[in-house]
């Protein structure tokens, strides 16, 4: 059962759009420089995976198993750039394949890592963001040369007609009717062209009017998923004779525009989108009548380690250390290597059951509350003071006191305030309370011993 009004499937496969399950329109209000134009953003991470490659990948496979090039329990190659990979990923597990993607180490953490989370055996090589098919040791050949075995077939979305296709058959009929066929212009940024190209033709079949741009990004862009002009000279599904318009759009403009997106419109829009959409603002007139759809491919969390290169104040600040009085350092090393000043967890094991010095604990009450030494007092070490000091510590200055802190630092502060009150008979336990306790000697916790 497929009920797309009331959303209930059985299986997830089911999700994948077409003109009765179309992904949403949107219109941008607060961006747009446009008076009259018309703008509405078309939101592919409504996809099942999550992009507008999921309609590639599930025609890709459906060619391919209808060719019989695809069969049961198929290994499958291709190079990606990470969405095209995720969706046949996740059509692979459900379809009972296996997927091994070659792909460029410039692609960003969060979707190598996600291609592995979802199963993809994956071959991270050195590439440019989005293969190139004329590298030889790149993505597009590494697939190639594993494609060439027996056991293995390679649906090659740079090349195959069915990419294009996926979109003559869902995005273009979505569009026309979402907009009532009232769309006048179709923007889409610019990758293996697959979008653009079927999305354009099935829209110009209806309309021949129908304005069909493309966008793409300058050369050494930081832009996932898209190419420059010259990568797309590289492309068997460019074909720019069939579109209307191309513009090429800066990398650091798209990265300011996806913010703008997300703050403004609030849609969690990455930065192709943005991209497509700053070409749409230059290649479009502002004037009544105008009603542009721009393909969004994906939302922004796959991005957020390409934003934070881009986009300044994003990442966590670190924490302001507090400042330490160089002096005291010195003198804290100084203690820690003498053998008169400090004693093991043992030797202090011996002292307490022996000679029984005062043990004063310099921890914040919380720690010294879960777990101290047998008759220890608390005396926090930034409480310790002069007058507190004289109310809880022996009379007399010969006493032996033992200091004593979590790992066996602030206790060896604590010896040195001592020492500086006139106590001759003061040491700092090595290791603290935790190698105390992991020697397995007794603790008090409250009232009661450990």
């Amino acid at each position: 059962m497929a009920d797309h009004a009331l959303r209930v499937y059985e299986s997830i496969l089911g999700l994948l759009s077409s003109a009765e399950n179309p992904t949403p329109l949107v219109r941008l209000n607060r961006v747009t420089p446009f008076r009259h134009t018309q703008v509405y953003a078309k939101l592919e991470w409504y996809n099942p995976f999550g992009a507008v490659k999921d309609r590639v990948a599930a025609n890709l496979v459906a060619d391919g198993e209808a060719r019989r090039t695809v069969q049961a329990e198929q290994k499958l190659v291709e190079p990606t750039s990470g969405n095209t990979g995720m969706a046949l990923a996740m059509i692979a597990n459900a379809r009972g394949y296996a997927l091994t993607t070659p792909l460029s180490n410039e692609i960003p953490l969060e979707k190598r890592t996600m291609l592995r989370f979802f199963g993809a055996d994956v071959m991270e090589l050195e590439d440019t963001l989005c293969p190139a098919p004329g590298a030889p040791e790149g993505a597009i050949a590494k697939a190639a040369e594993i494609a060439d075995r027996p056991d293995f077939h390679m649906l090659n979305q740079y090349a195959n007609e069915a990419n294009p296709e996926a979109h003559y058959k869902t995005t273009g009929p979505e569009i026309w009717r979402q907009t009532e066929g009232r769309v006048t212009h179709f923007v889409a940024g610019l990758g293996t062209c697959g979008t653009i190209t079927g999305t354009g033709r099935f829209l110009k079949a209806q309309r021949s009017s129908t304005k069909v741009l493309g966008v793409h990004p300058n050369e050494g862009h930081d832009i996932p998923g898209v190419r420059s002009l010259r990568q797309l000279q590289q492309t068997k599904l460019f074909f720019p004779d069939e579109y209307d318009g191309l513009i090429e759009v800066q990398n650091q403009t798209a990265f300011e525009l996806c913010l703008r997106l997300n703050r403004e419109e609030s849609i969690v829009a990455g930065p192709s989108s943005a991209m497509a959409l700053q070409g749409a603002f230059e290649l479009v007139p502002d004037e009544p009548g105008n009603l542009v759809v721009v393909i969004f491919p994906d939302n922004a969390f796959k991005y957020a380690s390409s934003v934070v290169k881009h986009l300044p104040g994003l990442t966590a600040q670190p924490a302001a250390k507090p400042d330490r009085d160089p002096l005291l350092e010195a003198m804290r090393e100084n203690v820690r290597g003498n053998a008169d000043l400090t004693v093991s967890v043992d030797e202090a094991r011996a002292l307490l059951q022996n000679g029984k010095p005062f043990v004063m604990d310099v921890r914040p009450y919380e720690q010294y509350r879960e777990a101290h030494l047998p008759g220890a007092v608390n005396v926090p070490l930034k409480e310790l003071r002069a007058d507190v000091a004289a109310a809880v510590l022996p009379a007399d200055r010969g006493a032996p006191i033992l200091s004593v802190c979590q790992r066996g630092n602030a206790s060896l502060s604590g010896l040195l305030f001592l020492k500086s009150l006139g106590y001759r008979d003061v040491r700092s336990m090595t290791g603290g309370t935790l190698a105390w306790r992991d020697k397995g000697y007794p603790v008090e916790s409250g009232s009661g011993v450990e």
